[in-house]
This record gives structure tokens, C-alpha cells and sequence, in this order.
């Protein structure tokens, strides 16, 4: 029978990728760790580290291990959640991916969870879309805020939450004018900084500027929206960015903001968990919290 503390331990190697380091993180001496995980190989049967005078990475064996054993962690500490909720108690730990342009929108939902559920923390990452469902799908993340349309997204189990509309942030002495609205086509004439193209905004931004038989050459690209932003406040560049983000961060607040038109152009955000049942009771208090923020 495999033990679920030699899982916590290849779980541990898998995140550090430092025998010391994953050691430390568990409570355990080096050679003691090392102990767990050849006795994890020998219960097996298989090799699951491949070896050598540091740490190389799992075996394609271990890859499989690694796979089940944080599935069956997470299913170890859903059980603990359950019993605890049950008892009036709630207590753990939720690691949520935002795409760039919702990390604000979930930034929002910590002080909710606190006030209904204390004992819950929650690790909020950036990340790119793809890595979040790869995350979810790996069992790295309990639950993202991404885009619905994604491909991989119909597996999933979603909630939709809001629609995400764009506008234009431009510096005055570069905006076509002062308020209202701007067309993409003026919007691609302008110096503009963007998120570098593996990020889905961009890729989307992309789309919507082919949609008018336009191609924008971007003076500058980034994964982070600050920096986007902070080109804006140095009168530097414009930028596109979602009106929920735009209106939530105080950077570049002398900028013109211009909602786009020709197209109006939207796209669906909501919460996507694994398709489970149950779901543990953390992440469903989760998902009721968010919930609420949008009604």
C-alpha cells in the first residue's frame, strides 16, 4: 500500500527540485527524506527519480506517480475539510491562477473569504491561460479565473463571472480626444505597448484588430500589465487594456480612457475548477464567495 507521506514527499521534490530544500520543507533530515522516497520506488516497483549527485527530474514513471499522488493528496485533504466542516470548522489552503487582466477582479476575494471562512488562506499566481488549465489538470491549483472560450475549458467545470470589455489608455497628447469612444483601426495607429503574444489578451487583441484588417507593430511587449500601464503615465506609449482592470488600478490615472469600438468587442471570464464531486469544501466555499461578488 502506498503511503500518502511518501507522496507528500515526491510531491515536495516535484515543487523544489532540491533534495534539501524538499526536505526542509517537510520536516525531515536529508537522508531520511531520501529513505522515503526509495521506499515509495520500492512499493512500486518502478524507479521515480532519476539518479544522479542532485536532483534531475522525475522518470517517466515518476511523472505518472507524481500525477496520481498530488490527485489523492488533494483528495486526502478534501476528506480532512469535510470532517473539519462538519464539525463548524473550516481550515486550509486554496493556490488560484488568474490570467493577467482578472488578477484584480481576484484580488477582491480574499477579504470575503476571511470574513466568512478564517481559518482559509488563499496563494493568488499571474499566470498565462494555458499554464492555469494545465495547472488545474496537474492538481498544482485548486481553481483559476480565466477566459471560457479557451479550448481544454469544456472539461472543466465553469462559472461564469463577468464580461470583459476593452478600452484605450493613451496619454492626452497622443489621444484622438478627450472622452467617448475610439475605433480600433485609431487605436492600431498609434505607439502602442501590449502583452507579449503568448498571453491570450494579446492573443485576443490580435484577433480583434485582424477582425478590422489592421496590424498593430507594438513599440514595446510585456507579461505584466504595470508595465503596460506605466508606459501610459510616462506619456510614453498607449496601451489596451480590460475596463475592469483599468478602473481598478491607480497607475496611469491622467491617461484618456476611451472604451473601443467597431467592433464592441467582449469576452466571458469566469471560475473553472476540475470536474469533481465532491468538490472539497474550501473550494466550494470559494466558489460561493465569487459568486456573490457578482451577483
Amino acid at each position: 500500500m502506498v503511503d500518502l507521506r511518501d507522496l507528500e514527499m515526491l510531491e515536495a521534490l516535484a515543487r523544489h527540485e532540491h533534495f534539501a530544500r524538499a526536505a526542509e520543507a517537510c520536516g525531515i533530515s536529508q537522508p531520511a527524506f531520501s529513505a522515503r522516497i526509495r521506499n515509495l520506488e520500492a512499493t512500486l516497483g518502478v524507479p521515480v527519480v532519476k539518479r544522479g549527485n542532485r536532483f534531475l527530474g522525475l522518470t517517466p514513471e515518476g511523472q505518472i506517480v507524481l500525477r496520481w499522488a498530488r490527485r489523492m493528496l488533494q483528495d486526502a485533504d478534501g476528506l480532512r475539510q469535510e470532517v473539519q466542516a462538519a464539525k463548524g470548522e473550516l481550515s486550509g489552503r486554496l493556490n488560484i491562477g488568474a490570467v493577467p487582466t482578472a488578477v484584480t477582479f481576484a484580488a477582491r476575494v480574499p477579504p470575503q473569504m476571511q470574513s466568512a471562512h478564517p481559518g482559509l488562506s488563499m496563494q493568488l499566481l499571474s499566470m498565462a491561460s494555458a499554464d492555469i488549465l494545465r495547472g488545474i489538470e496537474d492538481f498544482t491549483l485548486d481553481a483559476g479565473v480565466t477566459y471560457l472560450e479557451d479550448d481544454g475549458i469544456k472539461a472543466m467545470r465553469t462559472i461564469p463571472l463577468y464580461d470583459e470589455h476593452y478600452v484605450l489608455m493613451v496619454p492626452p497628447a497622443l489621444a484622438p480626444r478627450r472622452s467617448g469612444t475610439a475605433t480600433w483601426a485609431e487605436a492600431a495607429a498609434l505607439p502602442l505597448c501590449l502583452l507579449t503574444r503568448n498571453m491570450r489578451n494579446r492573443q485576443i487583441v490580435d484577433d480583434i484588430f485582424a477582425s478590422v484588417g489592421t496590424v498593430p507593430v507594438p513599440v514595446m511587449e510585456t507579461n505584466a500589465f504595470v508595465a503596460a500601464l506605466a508606459q501610459v503615465a510616462s506619456g510614453t506609449l498607449a496601451t489596451i487594456a480590460p475596463e475592469l482592470l483599468a478602473n481598478s488600478l491607480p497607475i496611469a490615472e491622467s491617461a484618456v480612457r476611451l472604451r473601443l469600438t467597431h467592433p464592441e468587442a467582449t469576452r466571458p471570464i469566469g471560475l473553472v475548477m476540475a470536474d469533481r464531486d465532491p468538490l472539497p469544501p474550501a473550494l466550494r466555499a470559494f466558489a460561493d464567495v465569487i459568486r456573490l461578488m457578482v451577483r
